[in-house]
């Protein structure tokens, strides 16, 4: 979910985006790129519904109980989650004044910049699945 919304993101956001997200916390990302990382995670997410055998991941137990539509809103809902984590992460760094959250992987900005998206999704996801039973 996380990765898949990152990347549509970047990439619409590169190439359409006009309208920054939030321009003093992270310059960089655009309200285009979120609707799209937000849509690439809807679409990624239903479509493996069909190569499921087991029905046992988060999309096909989505679709079983709340159907295609409710599936693709709560996995966007998801995505949007994601990028919340990552701007919160973005918030700290400016509030500490720092480019990096670490150094320990060079060029990604730290071990913090590759996880913030995760933080909030990991335990929505982990709630959901057990909502579904």
């Amino acid at each position: 979910i996380v990765w898949i919304a990152d990347i549509a993101a970047y990439f619409v956001g590169r190439a359409i985006g006009r309208h920054k997200l939030a321009p003093s916390i992270s310059p960089g990302k655009s309200w285009e790129g979120a609707f799209a990382g937000m849509a690439a995670v809807a679409l990624a997410g239903l479509a493996t519904v069909p190569f499921e055998a087991m029905s046992l991941a988060l999309p096909s137990r989505l679709v079983g109980t709340i159907g295609w539509m409710g599936a693709a809103l709560v996995l966007a809902l998801l995505a949007a989650l994601s990028i919340v984590g990552d701007l919160f992460e973005s918030l700290l760094k400016r509030q500490a004044g720092v480019k990096d959250s670490g150094n320990v992987l060079p060029g990604h900005g730290g071990v913090l910049d590759r996880i913030d998206a995760l933080i909030p999704t990991m335990p929505a996801v982990a709630l959901i699945a057990e909502l579904l039973g």
